[in-house]
């Protein structure tokens, strides 16, 4: 499969693999290296980029190398130029002050919109974009959203039964800054129980 081709090509160049033990297989490679290997895998028969990622590790509890990174999702897809079924994914670390990679635009289609997406949410620029602008966010909006710096302006969630999150220790318990969720609990809103008994009201009362 060209999947074992990667692979064994990703090891003689001393590029980190990373497998979650799902059939995820990730290759980890150097940015200076990028646009050459994504060509090489083009040629190698890697007809579909399916997806391309943003992650932002600016708080994540396990040290990387840099803050951020783009994954790239390559398929090789069966019934087309020959494709065989391999899937596997690019990782490749960007440092926050220089946050740059080369398009892949001129290798796949789909890039293009992708690409966009997480220039617009992250602020990583893909140099020789055919057409680099915002996607999803209003031109007058300031920042990346999806960086996790981006300032919030926030409300409590409420839920069923009166419960609601505030916003500031939901988010401390994702990154393990505080022991739990924090619930509250109000009168604001009934839940399914209440409404229930509401609707046997009303039958008794027919």
């Amino acid at each position: 499969m060209r999947l074992n081709k990667v692979l064994e090509e990703a090891q003689a160049k001393g590029y980190t693999i990373e497998d979650n033990g799902l059939g995820n297989l990730w290759v980890v490679m150097p940015r200076e290296a990028f646009k050459e290997e994504m060509v090489r895998y083009k040629a190698l028969g890697f007809n579909y980029l399916a997806d391309i990622v943003g992650l932002d590790y600016l708080e994540y509890p396990d040290p990387r190398p840099e803050r951020f990174a783009v994954v790239y999702e390559l398929v090789s897809l069966p019934g087309w130029q020959d494709g065989d079924g391999s899937r596997f994914f690019v990782r490749v670390y960007v440092p926050e002050k220089d946050p740059r990679l080369p398009t892949v635009t001129d290798l796949w289609g789909s890039a293009n919109f992708l690409e966009r997406e997480v220039y617009d949410l992250f602020g990583i620029v893909f140099e020789g974009h055919p057409d680099l602008r915002k996607i999803l966010t209003p031109e007058d909006l300031e920042g990346h959203p999806l960086r996790k710096d981006f300032p919030l302006g926030e409300t409590p969630t409420l839920f069923r039964e009166g419960r609601f999150i505030v916003p500031s220790e939901f988010r401390a318990s994702l990154t393990g800054k505080n022991p739990g969720l924090t619930l509250y609990r109000g009168g604001s809103r009934k839940g399914y129980r209440a409404l229930w008994a509401d609707l046997m009201k009303a039958k008794e009362v027919k």
